[in-house]
């Protein structure tokens, strides 16, 4: 029996123009939020993954294709384990009915945790097939790892180290993959209207000119249902015909809405302070390093670094499209990271059981984080039950920025003593937002729980690589009136930005070449290396010619991503200090994965942070207007353009070690490398980012009457 299903009273009335459809709220409501289920990927699992009939092999890949080409590195390990040609796999993708649960694609660990456990179950079906059982149940027996055949490969495969990209044809035929190109018999449109303002505000409907609505052509539906409430936010149901119709029929209805308190961008720099709150207390409530440290006396460096609020800025707005059959089945098409989640949820609050929901999921264009919770996805289907027909509800860009959860912003202190040329005492003390448990899924009680026990989120790359005589890194949680969650990398760009531009001040303090302090302070022979050869490579290169009065700088950054991966990145930037336009010329990454399955993918995805890195440095910001994100559209809230992207040259190590993750790892050290080399050209080091010409005049003593030139 369900309880949820139960109390609820549903009523619909047929209106002359069209449907109302409005549903009483219970009065218990369902309270806890579905907990995304994580399981750890087993070798008995992923003979689910992999069949073999009539000589082609099907792969069902456990993951999401969001853009980092998934689908290309795990049908190359099923050619090299089984021994079969490329153009005899089938690769898929998966829905909640192809395939046995599998946790959400985040992390960076589609290779490092899922590479062996299919390596293995193909070496099962291989041996299987090579002694003629076409037939029954196998049981995965684990081999060596050296005797598995994707470690061995030194190349992709024997035709050669350059594979076509999965599906890679079908995107630039513009071949439906993604979600927005389902259609279905009968398909209409949906949309949720909410408050302009953040969800975590209360807002919920007032007036609303219903008639002028409803006498829209192509007006179906207007849905009033607690289902449609996100957050603090009440929304309102439209379906229509045409997607056209949905904007006729939005602005007809001219709605108005009644609104709880309010904030601006003022609040949310205050709430995370950090010298505000180093001075009402020295200690932050969870400590990453919790060694004793002298906290009074001088110190060598003393840095603020500020880091705000930035968008995903994935270029394909969330969409879903859902389909009740006769039955009261439901079939959702999702765009999301976590396939069996968006089930887990949907059914959860429309009172199904998982047998009657199936989830079909569709390549992703872009996520990097944002695309784990139930948004889009709920609101299709409460609009298609309400309508009683297939219906699509597609984000606009505005909703993305408006109602999606965002990288928090963040605020450090770092203050280092040094003793003869070597580190002494490191304090990194900051205060963010939550990022695991993000505000956008989670109520304020529940977010309680990280009070005790933190958000590892957070603290993500907050880790000294570096040797120390004692170290203090700690953190403050604050729940923001913006929602805030996981961002690529999580907390590993800011808090690694905010680390490697103190290590660059103290290797100043030092008198130090930064790169050779940075050597003199790593105990990780792994770490030592990438830095070596990305510095190796850029001091091969003649420099690129600078304009003329420009200033060049040249900066460094290093990193370990999740304890696992490195990189290290060295960046050149010429600086006017006329205007104080900045433009980066050249960057050069190493980067140390593990063994690597296919080296173009790999470094596509060190590129791919190399230019977040960029954008967190110089660009990307996410502006808070009266009670809300501000921004509508890229225009507002810009990310790099192709025009901005400098050189890029990506090295490899050719390790033998098992897979450890390379999709995000790179973004511990790009923008640090940027802020390092700016520091570099002008002699002084900006701590707000993104580092605005405006802000690097008025540090060089640049009149402000100079300006600089409009971004093309």
């Amino acid at each position: 029996m369900n309880t949820i299903a139960l109390s609820r009273r549903r009523f619909l009335q047929l209106g002359a123009g069209g449907l109302t459809v409005a549903v009483v709220p219970s009065l218990t409501g369902c309270a806890l939020p579905v907990i995304p289920k994580r399981p750890q990927p087993s070798l008995q699992d992923a003979l689910g993954w992999v069949r073999h009939v009539d000589g082609r092999t099907t792969l069902i890949i456990p993951r999401v294709e969001m853009g980092q080409n998934i689908l290309t590195a795990l049908k190359q390990i099923v050619c090299l384990e089984m021994g079969v040609a490329w153009d005899t796999v089938d690769a898929q993708l998966h829905s909640t009915t192809t395939i046995g649960r599998v946790r959400a694609t985040v992390g960076s660990d589609s290779v490092k945790d899922f590479a062996l456990p299919l390596a293995q179950a193909c070496a099962t079906l291989r041996d299987a097939l090579a002694s003629g059982q076409t037939q029954g149940q196998l049981t995965v027996v684990e081999r060596p790892l050296d005797q598995l055949r994707f470690l061995q490969a030194r190349s992709p495969l024997p035709t050669g180290p350059h594979l076509p990209m999965e599906q890679g044809t079908a995107i630039v035929r513009g071949e439906p993959l993604y979600v927005a190109d389902v259609r279905r018999p009968g398909m209409l449109f949906g949309r949720v209207l909410r408050a302009p303002v953040s969800p975590e505000l209360r807002s919920r409907p007032g007036p609303m000119n219903d008639a002028a609505g409803r006498a829209i052509p192509g007006f179906v539906a207007l849905v009033r249902d607690p289902l449609l409430t996100m957050s603090n936010s009440e929304g309102v149901g439209i379906v229509a015909r045409t997607p056209g119709a949905l904007d006729r029929v939005e602005q007809a209805l001219a709605m108005a809405w009644q609104i709880d308190g309010g904030f601006g961008q003022s609040t949310i720099d205050a709430a995370i302070d950090i010298d505000r709150r180093l001075a009402d207390s020295p200690r932050r409530a969870h400590q990453v390093h919790d060694e004793k440290i002298q906290e009074v006396g001088e110190w060598d460096v003393d840095l603020r670094i500020d880091v705000p609020l930035a968008a995903h800025a994935a270029i394909e707005p969330r969409a879903a499209v859902a389909e009740f059959d006769a039955q009261g089945h439901l079939q959702l098409w999702v765009g999301s990271q976590d396939v069996f989640y968006q089930r887990d949820a949907v059914a959860k609050r429309l009172g199904l059981s998982e047998d009657q929901v199936q989830v079909h999921g569709q390549r992703v264009g872009g996520a990097f984080g944002g695309k784990t919770i139930c948004t889009v996805e709920l609101e299709a289907a409460v609009l298609a039950r309400a309508a009683k027909a297939p219906v699509k509800v597609q984000w606009n860009r505005a909703q993305e920025f408006k109602h999606g959860f965002h990288r928090p912003p963040s605020s450090h202190r770092i203050r280092a003593r040094l003793q003869d040329g070597r580190l002494q005492h490191w304090w990194h003390s900051f205060a963010s937002s939550h990022i695991l448990l993000t505000s956008a899924a989670a109520p304020p009680w529940l977010q309680l729980v990280t009070h005790v026990i933190g958000d590892m989120g957070v603290a993500r790359g907050a880790t000294l690589p570096y040797r120390a005589k004692a170290r203090r890194s700690e953190f403050d949680l604050e729940r923001l009136p913006v929602h805030t969650g996981p961002w690529r990398g999580l907390g590993a760009g800011p808090n690694v930005l905010a680390l490697e531009s103190a290590m660059d001040e103290c290797a100043r303090a030092a008198g130090a070449d930064p790169v050779q302090f940075r050597l003199d302070h790593i105990d990780d022979p792994r770490l030592a290396d990438v830095l070596r050869m990305a510095v190796k490579a850029a001091e091969s290169k003649e420099a690129p010619a600078a304009m003329p009065h420009a200033k060049r700088g040249r900066g460094v950054s290093c990193g370990i991503y999740k304890e696992k991966s490195y990189a290290a990145v060295v960046a050149d930037v010429q600086v006017d200090p006329t205007t104080g336009e900045i433009r980066v010329l050249q960057m050069w990454c190493a980067h140390d994965c593990g063994h690597v399955i296919n080296a173009d993918q790999v470094r596509v995805q060190c590129e791919g942070n190399l230019v977040w890195g960029l954008g967190m440095a110089l660009i990307e910001q996410l502006p808070v207007g009266t009670s809300e994100v501000a921004a509508m559209n890229f225009a507002d809230s810009p990310i790099p353009r192709l025009g901005e992207v400098p050189p890029m040259q990506v090295l490899l190590v050719d390790s033998t070690e098992p897979p450890t993750g390379a999709g995000e790892t790179a973004i511990v050290a790009s923008a640090a490398a940027i802020a390092n080399a700016i520091r570099d050209a002008v002699g002084v080091r900006p701590t707000r980012l993104p580092v605005r010409a405006e802000d690097l005049r008025t540090m060089l003593g640049t009149p402000s009457s100079t300006t600089v030139p409009s971004r093309p």
